[in-house]
């Protein structure tokens, strides 16, 4: 009788997760797939920005269904900053540049990674944060080498830099690939792989709220940026974010949204000029 009742409540999260993941609004869709002045942004009353919902501590749902996290914290002073509301639209990781080219968002906010494959389909703005790639293992099995991944199973979200990079640079490691990333953490979690590679920010955050698994590796690849993204060509929006992040650098923005978001998941495991950037300006 426990395991029914803890399966019914599990599902039942499972729903209430799905359910806080849809967007707050969806009124109003761009459906000619054209990006957006700001003029129309700001008749229209509102801005569609792209999260995640269940990146916590970068972009999800809490409890009471409001959008929380780094990303969001972000978003929430750009909409400020133009005297509009906030639509947050819920995606995956491989959805955001189809999101953007199908003017179905105006900016994505989604712990999107700088690359130059990106680049070419989308226009990313200033960074405003640092990242590279790590694993997280269970304690038992820690994975400490990237090279014993090897005839092992590693699990990873589709669309993601993972993904791009073990499959480019470790043919020999079998990928398990999600949509979501709560489907890839609960893989995890129950066994069907052997580890589990994405942000170095994310898998440390994880493993701190998760006993029993550890970051083996801390840090692999180059180290890359994160960014806003808007539809390619939009000059208009790209600028205005721009001009944006580098105003909020005087008042240290993005190191009082870290101390709101990350620092409360992280504490002291993490220094924040190791991850913060501020004014767009990148020192690796």
């Amino acid at each position: 009788m426990k395991r029914v009742v803890a399966g019914v409540l599990s599902l039942l999260l499972v729903i209430g997760v799905l359910a806080g993941c849809g967007s707050e609004t969806n009124n109003n869709e761009n459906k000619n797939g054209i990006a957006r002045t700001i003029a129309q942004i700001k008749d229209s009353g509102y801005i569609k920005i792209g999260v995640f919902c269940d990146k916590k501590p970068f972009g999800y749902v809490d409890e009471q269904g409001t959008y929380q996290g780094y990303d969001v914290y972000f978003a929430n002073r750009i909409a400020k900053d133009m005297d509009v509301k906030v639509e947050f639209v819920p995606v995956e990781a491989a959805s955001r540049v189809e999101y953007l080219k199908t003017g179905k968002v105006d900016i994505i906010l989604a712990n999107f990674t700088v690359t130059k494959e990106r680049s070419e389909q989308v226009d990313f703005c200033l960074p405003y944060m640092k990242v590279a790639l790590g694993v997280v293992s269970p304690d038992q099995n820690l994975i400490k080498d990237v090279k014993e991944l090897e005839g092992k199973t590693l699990i990873v979200s589709k669309g993601t830099t993972a993904e791009t990079y073990f499959t480019k640079n470790y043919p020999k490691v079998t990928l398990l690939k999600f949509d979501q990333y709560s489907e890839a953490f609960n893989a995890l979690l129950d066994g069907r792989g052997d580890a589990l590679s994405t942000d170095n920010t994310e898998v440390l955050a994880w493993a701190l709220e998760n006993k029993g698994f550890s970051v083996g590796v801390e840090s692999l690849g180059d180290i890359d940026t994160i960014a806003p993204a808007v539809q390619k060509d939009n000059t208009e929006l790209l600028n205005w974010i721009n001009e944006e992040i580098r105003g909020l650098e005087e008042e240290q923005f993005f190191h009082r949204d870290y101390e709101e978001t990350l620092k409360p998941v992280y504490g002291d495991a993490v220094a924040p000029d190791n991850l913060v950037v501020e004014g767009g300006y990148v020192n690796k």
